[in-house]
């Protein structure tokens, strides 16, 4: 383990909801469900491009893009070496290893039939 958090409460796997507008859902989803905004990342622009939802002990990440899709984001220790297997596994690589501006250092894949998939060092 990187951290001190133990094997059995540590997350992996965290939803990944897109929307058009974060700032408004983000302020929907806490009128209409009693979600409540954990961690919100702004570009230059003043514009939310990440933030995590909270609820209870659940955690899902909101990201700026066409409203609508979904995917998981995985956490792993080595994206690097993850991203290596992957693309050597045959998945189409969506977005090429980057370092965010939030600390993470991810990738973005989908699977054999379209499904979106993220793995990265960032665990909220």
């Amino acid at each position: 383990m990187t951290d001190s958090t133990s094997a059995s409460t540590r997350r992996t796997f965290y939803p990944l909801v897109n929307y058009a507008d974060p700032a408004k859902a983000i302020e929907w989803l806490e009128k209409a469900f009693g979600f409540e905004a954990h961690d919100v990342y702004k570009g230059d622009d003043g514009q939310i491009v990440h933030a995590q939802v909270r609820y209870d002990t659940g955690v899902f990440m909101i990201s700026q893009a066409p409203a609508g899709g979904a995917g998981i984001y995985v956490a792993v220790d080595d994206p690097d070496a993850h991203h290596d297997r992957a693309k050597a596994a045959g998945a189409e690589i969506t977005m090429d290893l980057t370092d965010q501006p939030y600390g993470s250092r991810e990738y973005g894949a989908k699977d054999l039939e379209g499904n979106a998939w993220y793995f990265g060092t960032y665990r909220p």
